[in-house]
This record gives structure tokens, sequence and C-alpha cells, in this order.
């Protein structure tokens, strides 16, 4: 447990059909839940350089960066986080699930929706994709 909170990042990478790439969290916090790739920032290391590393490690593709679209809060009785989520375009290679993912694909706002998802991310998400 932080004793504060602790700056992280999330990607939202599309692919040409306007299908999200997810990851299934593999620890705590929200184990088992779908999310956006991402992490904490390492002292020393850029938001960009910090989203190219989790990105990289947790679905094996490479992505361009894009804006800034989400700050949001993660609080619950053992974390704190500031997320800041970034749009990610161009994604290549192929998904596969590593570091903290079980598993990983590429997803409509439809199937979404039948996801057990962290708290706020189809909200995000359709906010994000109708802009």
């Amino acid at each position: 447990m932080s004793t504060g909170p602790q700056v992280a990042v999330g990607a939202v990478v599309t692919d040409a059909a306007g299908r999200v790439l997810l990851i299934q969290r593999g620890h705590a916090p929200a184990a088992g839940r779908w999310t956006i790739p991402g992490g904490r920032v390492e002292r020393g290391e850029t938001l960009a350089q910090a989203l190219h590393r989790e990105l990289t490690a947790e679905t094996g593709i490479t992505a361009t960066l894009g804006p800034l679209i989400e700050i949001f809060e993660f609080i619950d009785a053992d974390y704190h986080y500031v997320i800041l989520d970034y749009r990610m375009s161009d994604p290549q290679g192929t998904p596969r699930a590593g570091e903290d993912a079980v598993d990983v694909g590429y997803f409509s706002l439809d199937q979404i929706a039948t996801l057990p998802t962290t708290d706020g991310l189809l909200e995000v998400l359709r906010r994000t994709l109708s802009s």
C-alpha cells in the first residue's frame, strides 16, 4: 500500500474497425475485470514512456501516442491512483496477454457493455469514441 497518490497512465487504443483494446487484469486492484492497458509511471519516466512501456508489456503491441482524453482517480482502502488516459492509434503487432494481463483483445462498445469492466470504463470510452 502506498502512502500517497501514485500517477498512472492508461491507453485507449483503437484498431481500424474502431474496436478498443482491453486487457483482463490479473492482479489487484480489479483482478479479473477488463480495462484499458496501463499502469504506474516509474520515477524518472515521462508519461509517454510509461504509456509505451505498459502497452507493450501488457499487450505486446505498439501504437502512436495521441492526446490526453481523461483524468480519473481510483481510490479504495488500499490504493490511490491519479490516472491519465491517452488516445493511441495505429496499433502494430498481434495482441498477446503479458505482465499484469491474463487475457487481451479488441472489443466493440456493445461487447464491452457485456463485460465485467473497471468502474467508469464504458462511460469514458463512449465519450472518447464519440468525439
